[in-house]
Formats: C-alpha cells, sequence, structure tokens
C-alpha cells in the first residue's frame, strides 16, 4: 500500500499493448502507439505516434535493426541502428547499441555498451526516418 509501488523514475507506466515474441520476426516498418515489448526481431523503423506517450521496450533476448523514434525507450537487447528519443532513454546492463542516440534525458545501468554518439537535443528532431523520407517520383504524361 504505502512504499510497495514500483518507480518508474519518468517513464510512464509501461501497459504492453504489443509484444512481438521470442519466435517472431518481422521485416518492414512498424508504426506503435502505447506499449511495445520487444523479445524477438525486428528489421525496419519503430515510429511511435507523435503526440503519443508511447514506449518502446527492448528485452535483452531482443534485437532490433532500424532506426527507433519514440518519446521513452528502454534498451536491454541488441539494437543496431540510431535512436531519437523526444523524451527518454534507459540503457540497461545488457543494452548493446550500434548508432548514434539523440535523447532529452538519458539513463545508462553500468554494462550498457554504446557504439556511436550520445547526443543531448532539448527539442526532438522534426525530419522523418531514413527510410520513410519521400522519393521524388517523376511524372508520366498520358499518351492518347
Amino acid at each position: 500500500m504505502f512504499g510497495n509501488e514500483k518507480k518508474t523514475g519518468g517513464r510512464p507506466a509501461v501497459n504492453v499493448e504489443t509484444l512481438i515474441g521470442a519466435q517472431t520476426s518481422i521485416r518492414g516498418d512498424v508504426n506503435f502507439k502505447g506499449g511495445l515489448h520487444i523479445d524477438g526481431m525486428v528489421s525496419g523503423a519503430l515510429l511511435a505516434d507523435p503526440d503519443s506517450d508511447a514506449v518502446l521496450v527492448l528485452s535483452e533476448s531482443g534485437t532490433i535493426e532500424g532506426e527507433v523514434r519514440a518519446p521513452h525507450v528502454v534498451i536491454n537487447g541488441t539494437l543496431r541502428g540510431d535512436i531519437y528519443a523526444s523524451e527518454r532513454v534507459e540503457l540497461a546492463a545488457h543494452a548493446r547499441v550500434t548508432g548514434n542516440i539523440y535523447y532529452k534525458l538519458l539513463e545508462m545501468a553500468a554494462g550498457a555498451q554504446v557504439n556511436g554518439q550520445i547526443v543531448r537535443e532539448e527539442e526532438p528532431r522534426k525530419q522523418g526516418p531514413k527510410a520513410l523520407e519521400a522519393v521524388d517520383v517523376p511524372k508520366v504524361k498520358a499518351v492518347g
């Protein structure tokens, strides 16, 4: 009752709405709201709704190969790609990140490893992920 509540340290309580299990592999971009927990493998960008208070959690057994954009990001597995967190990044002891981390608030446990730049930003970046940038398509004239 009193003092028994787990403190999340500024991260919203995680209500896992989507779970990618340990035996699951996804290729392609994933758009999400709310809580996304990954125990499996995702190859592609993970994009939270920009107006949400979404939380991405990557477990020790999970792997991401692609860019991550979410307000709150918790990593305890392997991530190869950049992280853009408009609020908070938490790197647990088994986190292995190969890529740059752009964050507002960072928590890093002993044992976590980052091979890339760690950049504090007060305001989140406005550009979209590389995988979703608009492609200039030539216009075709109708003949007839």
